[in-house]
C-alpha cells in the first residue's frame, strides 16, 4: 500500500453515510452565494469581494490554525502542493477562470455545460492519485446524475447552435476551472486524511490571501465604497454573511464529510449545489421551475439516495 493510500482511511460505521450527507449539505450552502453577491457586485469587483471575504475568514481561521499548529509538522512536498492547489487553484484561480469564461464566451450555455464536467475530472484524478475503487453501478449513476444536472441547467434545449460556439476561448477557460475544482476535491480528500478538517479549512483560507492580494492589486480597480451609511451597512452585512455561510460553514461541513467519503463519491454529492441554486432562483428571484428542471432535480436526488443506500449497506456489513 502506498503512503498516499495509508493517509486516506475510510472509517467504517455510521460515519461513512453521515460524511456523505455532510458533503451534500456543505455543497448545498454554496448555492446561497448569489443572495449576498448580488448587492456586493453593484459596488465591488469579483476579486475585491473574494479578498474581503477571505480577510474576514482569516479572523476565524488564524486562531484555529494556531491551536492546530502541531499538525503542520511532518508535511511533505506533496501535502504542501495539495494545500496550494486547494487554496490557489480551487479558491482563487478557478473562480477567476470561470468568471473570465462567462465574460468572453460567445455562448453562455456552453460554458455552463463544460463546467458540469467537474465530476469527471475528480473521478479520474481520484482513481489515478488516490487509487480509489468505484462502487457498484457507479457508471450508470454518474451518467444519470450528469443527465439530471443537464436538465436542471438547460432543460430540453441544446446549449449551443454550432460547434464553433462550443470550442472557443470561453469554453476552454471553463474547462480549466472545472479541472481545478475537480482536482481540489481530490486534494481535499488527501489532506483530510493527513490533518483535521478544521486545519484544512483554515489553511485553504489563509494560503489564498497572498495570491488574492496580488490579483486585486494587479487589476488596479478602484474601491467603489458608497458614502451612504445604509449602503455601507448593507455591504458589511452581506460580505460577513457570505463569508460565514457559503464560505466558512459550508467548507467545515464539506471537509468534515470528506473525511469519510471517497473523492469520487463526494464529487457527485456536490451536485446539491446546482439544485439549491435553482431553488434560490425560484424563491428569491421568481424564476419559474419547469417540469423538465423538476425532473432533473429528482434524478439527481435519486442518484444521491442510491449512493447513500450503498453506503448504508456497507455499514451494516462492516
Amino acid at each position: 500500500m502506498s503512503s498516499i493510500d495509508q493517509a486516506l482511511p475510510i472509517r467504517s460505521g455510521r460515519g461513512v453515510r453521515t460524511g456523505f450527507w455532510l458533503v451534500v449539505l456543505g455543497a448545498a450552502l454554496w448555492g446561497v452565494d448569489p443572495i449576498f453577491r448580488i448587492l456586493l457586485s453593484k459596488y465591488l469587483t469579483s476579486s475585491q469581494i473574494v479578498l474581503l471575504e477571505h480577510l474576514i475568514l482569516f479572523l476565524f481561521a488564524a486562531p484555529v490554525l494556531w491551536a492546530h499548529r502541531s499538525e503542520m509538522k511532518g508535511l511533505k512536498v506533496r501535502h504542501i502542493g495539495a494545500l496550494l492547489f486547494i487554496s490557489w487553484g480551487g479558491s482563487a484561480l478557478a473562480t477567476i477562470l470561470f468568471t473570465q469564461a462567462l465574460a468572453t464566451a460567445v455562448n453562455f450555455n456552453s460554458v455552463l455545460l463544460l463546467q458540469k464536467l467537474q465530476p469527471l475530472f475528480a473521478i479520474i484524478l481520484a482513481r489515478v492519485l488516490l487509487k480509489e475503487t468505484l462502487p457498484k453501478r457507479f457508471g450508470p449513476l454518474f451518467l444519470l446524475a450528469l443527465f439530471g444536472t443537464y436538465l436542471l441547467t438547460f432543460g430540453l434545449h441544446v446549449p449551443f447552435s454550432h460547434v464553433s460556439e462550443f470550442v472557443e476561448v470561453g469554453s476552454l477557460l471553463s474547462l480549466g476551472a472545472a479541472a481545478l475544482w475537480g482536482g481540489s476535491t481530490v486534494m481535499g480528500r488527501l489532506m483530510v486524511g493527513k490533518m483535521e478538517y478544521e486545519t484544512v479549512t483554515s489553511l485553504r483560507f489563509i494560503l489564498a490571501l497572498p495570491l488574492l492580494f496580488i490579483i486585486t492589486l494587479n487589476q488596479g480597480d478602484a474601491w467603489n465604497i458608497p458614502s451612504d451609511k445604509g449602503a455601507v451597512a448593507g455591504i458589511v452585512i452581506n460580505i460577513v454573511l457570505q463569508a460565514v455561510l457559503p464560505g466558512l460553514l459550508s467548507l467545515l461541513l464539506y471537509y468534515k464529510g470528506l473525511q469519510n467519503t471517497k473523492a469520487s463519491i463526494a464529487t457527485l454529492a456536490e451536485l446539491s449545489f446546482p439544485m439549491v441554486s435553482v431553488i434560490i432562483n425560484w424563491i428569491v428571484y421568481n424564476q419559474r421551475i419547469t417540469l423538465v428542471q423538476l425532473t432533473g432535480f429528482l434524478l439527481i436526488w435519486l442518484v444521491l439516495f442510491a449512493i447513500s443506500r450503498q453506503q448504508s449497506l456497507k455499514e451494516q456489513q462492516a
